[in-house]
């Protein structure tokens, strides 16, 4: 797939990113390259592969043993919220970055 100028610029607009025109071409190619490789990954047949949500399956370990997950409860929250300058608990407000 070839990824446009206009789409690398796309992009930086979206990120908020001021790039040079030598970065504007670094950052196409190097986002082609990335494309591509994708498609040739899109190439393998995977019909037989089972999908994973984790990187390990059940039955490995590879030497990590994980810890179960529990929610506990952040005890610190209302005293930082007592130092920002517009708190309205439980957020932050922060001024407005996007304009679309």
């Amino acid at each position: 797939m070839k990824i446009s100028r206009q789409d690398v610029e796309r992009v930086a607009e979206l990120a908020d990113l001021d790039l040079s025109e030598a970065e504007l071409e670094t950052y196409r190619q190097q986002l082609d390259e990335i494309l591509e490789y994708i498609g040739k990954l899109n190439e393998l047949d995977t019909s037989q592969v089972e999908p994973m949500a984790q990187v390990l399956a059940d039955n490995q370990t590879a030497g990590a043993t994980l810890r179960e997950d529990v929610a506990v409860p952040c005890r610190v929250a209302g005293e930082i919220l007592k130092q920002a300058p517009d708190p309205e608990a439980p957020y932050f407000r922060v001024p407005k970055v996007i304009d679309r």
